[in-house]
């Protein structure tokens, strides 16, 4: 295997590992741990007790340093040492949201959730810096390595956006589905550095992929539509009460829920045309896999009041399938021979 394969697929486990983060994250009611972004209540390493956030005289404060007065936000205006008494000119009333609580658990899980979302930025300015050396013999590697960067950047930019607009479902949807994107990219450049190229296959398989992640697409953005009804019940029962996240369940749900027989069917039709050609080729059956598994996991979510985990390996799974399954359509789609990077 050769190095851009190697950085690529390394950049894309970070990836996935970003996205069982921010599912953590979902699932433990953990999105405003920070309140600002990028820095956490102003720490570049967050506190671990409330005590840290609250005023104190004869200190040294840093900008935008963040301490709670009355159960609201302040930021420092400018770097200073504080007096013996408080002095409310150094400070300004944080306006972005109205969240103003402090919970190290939530905190620490959300600042985990940005070291990784970190780790994985820099993976990809790697891969970029590395892509340029075939910027004459490969463009369209260095080319997708920058779409990547890209991509990786304005995913940063939304994660700021989601923390600014307190969660609003909106700003959580746009932030899962441009992860979506970036995996898409990274799956590119992997299929395209690969060292050794398979055979195509036959463009009425490839259709039938191609209609099978336009499904996997709209079963994703219903899923995250119930997810958002999911998250809204988990506030109303203060996070307890698991059986009775789903009362009143929406039609999206059910949707969702009986849609998944189209992405059981579409995918059983693909398999038995692979089966037909003896494409020897073990994605088909790991995808395959991973679509029973993420069926069970769904059931497990729905008749066991949502165990801890269940929901970010719901999570995982549906990104993992649409991802393998791009990068099996591309690697299968891939007219020219490989070359050696």
């Amino acid at each position: 295997m050769n190095k851009a394969y190697n950085i690529t697929l390394v950049s894309i486990i970070i990836v996935y590992l970003v996205i069982i983060a921010g599912g953590i994250v979902r699932m433990t009611g953990s999105g405003m741990g920070c309140p600002d972004w990028p820095k956490c209540f102003g720490y570049l390493i967050p506190p671990t007790e409330r005590s840290q956030l609250e005023w104190k005289p004869n200190s040294e404060y840093n900008k935008n340093q963040i301490i709670i007065i009355e159960e609201d936000l302040y930021y420092s205006l400018n770097s200073f040492n504080s007096k013996k008494d408080f002095n409310k000119s150094n400070w300004s009333k944080y306006t972005k949201h109205d969240y103003s609580k402090f919970n190290v658990y939530h905190t620490w899980i959300e600042y985990i959730n940005r070291l990784i979302g970190a780790v994985a930025g820099l993976s990809v300015l790697i891969l970029f810096l590395y892509s340029m050396k075939f910027f004459k013999s490969r463009k369209i590697i260095t080319l997708l390595s920058f779409l990547s960067l890209l991509a990786i950047l304005f995913q940063a930019w939304l994660g700021k956006t989601v923390v600014d607009s307190n969660l609003t479902a909106s700003t959580i949807t746009i932030h899962m589905l441009m992860a979506i994107v970036l995996l898409f990219i990274l799956f590119s450049i992997l299929a395209i550095s690969k060292p050794v190229k398979p055979i195509s296959i036959p463009k009425n398989i490839s259709i039938l992929i191609l209609i099978s992640m336009i499904l996997l697409i709209i079963q994703i953005l219903t899923g995250t539509e119930v997810r958002k009804f999911i998250d809204l019940q988990m506030e109303i029962f203060n996070y307890g009460e698991k059986n009775r996240w789903i009362e009143n369940i929406t039609n999206t749900f059910n949707f969702h829920r009986s849609f998944s027989w189209a992405i059981i069917i579409i995918n059983s039709i693909i398999y038995l045309k692979i089966k037909e050609i003896d494409l020897k080729s073990n994605l088909i059956y790991i995808i395959n896999t991973l679509i029973c598994l993420q069926i069970i996991s769904g059931i497990i979510m729905y008749y066991f009041h949502f165990p801890f985990t269940s929901q970010p390996i719901h999570l995982l799974i549906s990104t993992l399938i649409i991802g393998l399954q791009f990068y099996f359509f591309i690697l299968y789609n891939l007219k020219t021979n490989a070359t050696k990077i």
